[in-house]
């Protein structure tokens, strides 16, 4: 499948999961909680309040190993004068955020962040449902955001 197809299925328009492609065109799910939506909105509402640019939740990024969608995603102002709203992005924003659900494995997560730095990313953010989280960029796990010089010690949801 393309990600077009996906996106315009009527029968996958109200599911409570979140939707992928893997690398063979396959639809992949995750299902989705309350919780993660909650640390979805208090990230989002962080970089909102504090860095120019946009947000999104649900950011839908072609990858080398099909469409992933990442739970938050903020991209500077030239970024989306770039890119607009391109549905899937074919350049990752700036910062991706995953939020690790139960369903989640160590192993996709490491991918994940992979995929999104080689799309693009500068910086990747994995959150666990405690709400803290790890910051990665191209050389790895990091202690410091380059967009942020106030980031919290964690979220709370």
């Amino acid at each position: 499948m393309r990600w077009s197809d996906v996106i315009n299925d009527r029968n996958l328009a109200n599911l409570p999961y979140k939707i992928e492609l893997n690398h063979y065109g396959q639809i992949t799910m995750s299902p989705a909680s309350n919780h993660h939506g909650l640390l979805q909105v208090e990230i989002a509402f962080f970089l909102r309040a504090n860095k120019q640019g946009k947000v999104l939740v649900e950011c839908s990024i072609d990858t080398s190993q099909g469409v992933k969608v990442t739970d938050v995603a903020w991209g500077s102002n030239n970024f989306f004068l770039q890119h607009k709203i391109e549905t899937p992005y074919n350049t990752a924003p700036e910062l991706c955020v995953e939020i690790i659900s139960p369903s989640n494995s160590k192993k996709e997560m490491t991918q994940k962040t992979h995929l999104y730095l080689q799309a693009g990313a500068k910086e990747v953010w994995i959150c666990e449902q405690s709400g803290n989280f790890a910051i990665y960029n191209h050389l790895g796990q990091t202690h410091r955001s380059i967009f942020f010089d106030n980031l919290p010690n964690h979220f709370n949801a």
